[in-house]
């Protein structure tokens, strides 16, 4: 497994990488709202990252052709940004990479457009939660899966489910690196995390069944069922003192 901070330059690089990843975000989040597209929403990112002297990770990367993830109601994850305008009513998952000075940070978040159901709002709030849990288990002598068991724990307690085929990942020198970090499992098993480990830890939740279905675009990931999904995602350093986030949010 790839251990990222060999050095206190490293975890200095990342925590700044991680702040500009965390301010695309904040002004992205502004501007979500009813009749702007997802393109408005891409561009908007690529010039803030550009002004922040980092490099968009998802561009081009195994051929994605957009700078941002913009998934809307039940696409789960990998939306490709398009004229399509958010509607009152909408929840809208947004998820980006960067690259500053060839340091990788990873998040996402979702969102509601304008106001949303209730229904939505508890999935929104779940999968949220469900990433503070997982993140307060990446700590040094644990294992990959009681991140994972923690967060299908608590996300099937709520009513809803967390999908199999996609999960978080390690990061950091790189935009996905070694272990997954899967969202299911029974805890205590798998790899052992280590100080130095970075991880993107990245709850995706489904409304209805955790089964999924890839578009015609080979990229967008939608619900089997068309229920929504939920999306947040951190990366977080395993340290000493325990897990630190470097794409918070104010």
């Amino acid at each position: 497994m790839q251990i990222s901070i060999k050095s206190e330059k490293d975890l200095e690089m990342l925590r700044k990488s991680g702040k500009i990843l965390a301010r695309v975000l904040k002004e992205l989040r502004k501007a979500v709202k009813p009749g702007v597209s997802t393109a408005q929403l891409n561009q908007i990112a690529e010039e803030l990252i550009r002004k922040e002297g980092a490099v968009a990770a998802f561009k081009g990367y195994q051929g994605f052709p957009s700078s941002i993830c913009a998934s809307i109601n039940e696409e789960i994850i990998h939306g490709i940004p398009a004229d399509r305008k958010l509607k009152e009513g909408d929840i809208i998952s947004l998820d980006l990479g960067i690259n500053y000075e060839g340091y990788f940070c990873d998040a996402a978040i979702t969102l509601p457009v304008g106001l949303i159901s209730s229904r939505l709002r508890k999935l929104i709030e779940v999968a949220k939660k469900a990433l503070v849990l997982g993140i307060k288990q990446a700590r040094p002598e644990n294992h990959v899966s009681d991140i994972s068991s923690t967060i299908q724990n608590y996300v099937e307690k709520n009513g809803f489910s967390v999908i199999r085929e996609f999960a978080g990942h390690g990061v950091g020198f790189n935009l996905h690196e070694e272990p997954q970090i899967p969202n299911f499992g029974k805890p205590h098993q798998g790899p052992i995390l280590k100080s130095g480990m970075v991880f993107a830890i990245e709850p995706m939740v489904n409304m209805g069944t955790w089964e999924t279905l890839t578009l015609e675009d080979g990229w967008t990931v939608v619900s089997k069922d068309g229920f929504p999904s939920a999306h947040f995602e951190h990366t977080v350093a395993i340290t000493e003192r325990g897990p630190e986030i470097l794409t918070m949010l104010n």
